[in-house]
C-alpha cells in the first residue's frame, strides 16, 4: 500500500485522468508484487535453495518478461492506445520501463529475502551449537558414575553362578548397553546399525520382567543400514512405550516396533496397547518425548515428521527422517 500510494502520487501527472494513473498503478504494483512472491516463496525455496541454478535463471528471467508483455498488454487497453504493444510502439522504452526496471526491484526483494533466510539460519546454527555444547557437557558430567557402574557390573558378573546363564546374558547385555554409551556415542552421527542392536539390548533386558501375557516385537528390515543417525534419538520412544503398556489380564498386551528405509527415508514406527483410564491420569510422553521432539527440531529441521497419537486403547509413534 505504500509503495503503491508513492507510485501514484509520482506519476499521476503522467496520464490523462486519475482514474486511469489509479488503474495504472494499480496494475504496476500488484504486478511487481506478484512477481516477488513468486521469486521468494516459489522460485528460491523450490530452486535456488536445492542449487537448481540453471531452472532459477531462466525461469525467473521468463516470468519477469512474460509479466511484462501483459502488464503493457493491460495497459494499452485501459489507455486505449493499441500502438504501446503493436510493431510500431517502442520497444526500447516499454522494455526498460516495464521489463528491466522489474529485474531491478524483483532482484532486491529477492536480496531481502537472503538477507532475512541467512540471519535465520545463523540463528539456528548457534541455537543448534549452544544446545550441542550443553548436552557435550551433560555427557561429561554423567561419564563418571557409568565408569565406576561398568567396572562394577564386569566384577558382579564374574561372581554370577556360571549356571545362571539368563543372569548372567542380561548382565552382558546391560554392559554391552553402558560401553555404547559410553565409548561409541562420541560422534555427531552413529551407524543405524548400533543404535538397533542397543534397542535390540534394551528391548531383551525389559522382556525379562513380563510374561506370557505381553508380546514384544521388533521387525526391522534388511534396507535398515548403511546411514548414520544421531545416537539416542530412538530411545526414548521404546523408553515410553514399556513405560506405558497396558497391563490386561484377561487380554495380550503389547508393543509393536518397526523399522524401514525406503524413498531416502528412514521410517521408525511404534506402537504399544494402553488403558483408557491411563489417558486422564497418566499421559504417555513427558519429559523423554519432550527433549526427543526438541532435537529432531534443532538436528532435523526440515527433515523429519513426527506423528504421534495418544488413543484411548493404543499409543502410537510414527518418525520418518531423510536420510
Amino acid at each position: 500500500m505504500l509503495v503503491f500510494a508513492l507510485w501514484y502520487y509520482l506519476r499521476y501527472q503522467d496520464y490523462a485522468t486519475e482514474q486511469i494513473a489509479f488503474q495504472i498503478t494499480l496494475i504496476k504494483v500488484t504486478d511487481l508484487a506478484v512477481i516477488i512472491y513468486i521469486t521468494n516463496y516459489l522460485l528460491i525455496p523450490q530452486l535456488l535453495y536445492k542449487k537448481r541454478y540453471i531452472g532459477f535463471v531462466a525461469i525467473f528471467l521468463l516470468t519477469i518478461v512474460a509479466s511484462g508483455f501483459v502488464k503493457m498488454f493491460l495497459m494499452a487497453q485501459i489507455m486505449q492506445q493499441p500502438g504501446l504493444v503493436g510493431p510500431d510502439a517502442d520497444m526500447k522504452t516499454r522494455l526498460y520501463e516495464n521489463v528491466i526496471s522489474d529485474f531491478f526491484l524483483v532482484a532486491a526483494g529477492a536480496a531481502f529475502k537472503l538477507m532475512f533466510d541467512y540471519s535465520k539460519m545463523q540463528q539456528r546454527l548457534a541455537e543448534v551449537d549452544k544446545e550441542k555444547a550443553v548436552a557435550e557437557l551433560n555427557f561429561l558430567k554423567s561419564q563418571i558414575n557409568p565408569h565406576f557402574l561398568f567396572n562394577s557390573l564386569n566384577s558382579v558378573y564374574f561372581l554370577i553362578d556360571r549356571n545362571n546363564a539368563e543372569a548372567r546374558g542380561a548382565l552382558h547385555k546391560f554392559s554391552e548397553m553402558l560401553r555404547y554409551q559410553l565409548y561409541e556415542m562420541n560422534g555427531d552421527k552413529i551407524p543405524v546399525e548400533k543404535e538397533v542392536s542397543y534397542l535390540k539390548d534394551y528391548i531383551d533386558l525389559q522382556k525379562l520382567r513380563t510374561d506370557e501375557n505381553y508380546s514384544v516385537s521388533l521387525n526391522s528390515s534388511l534396507e535398515v543400514k548403511g546411514f548414520s543417525i544421531e545416537p539416542l534419538l530412538l530411545i526414548p520412544f521404546v523408553e515410553n512405550a514399556f513405560k506405558h503398556i497396558s497391563h490386561f489380564k484377561d487380554e495380550t498386551n503389547f508393543i509393536k516396533l518397526d523399522l524401514s528405509r525406503s524413498n531416502g527415508e528412514f521410517h521408525f514406527a511404534i506402537e504399544n496397547s494402553k488403558e483408557t483410564v491411563q489417558k486422564a491420569k497418566n499421559i504417555p510422553g513427558g519429559i523423554g518425548l519432550n527433549n526427543v521432539k526438541r532435537r529432531l527440531e534443532l538436528l532435523y529441521a526440515d527433515k523429519h515428521k513426527l506423528e504421534i497419537d495418544n488413543g484411548d486403547n493404543l499409543f502410537k509413534v510414527d518418525l520418518k527422517i531423510k536420510i
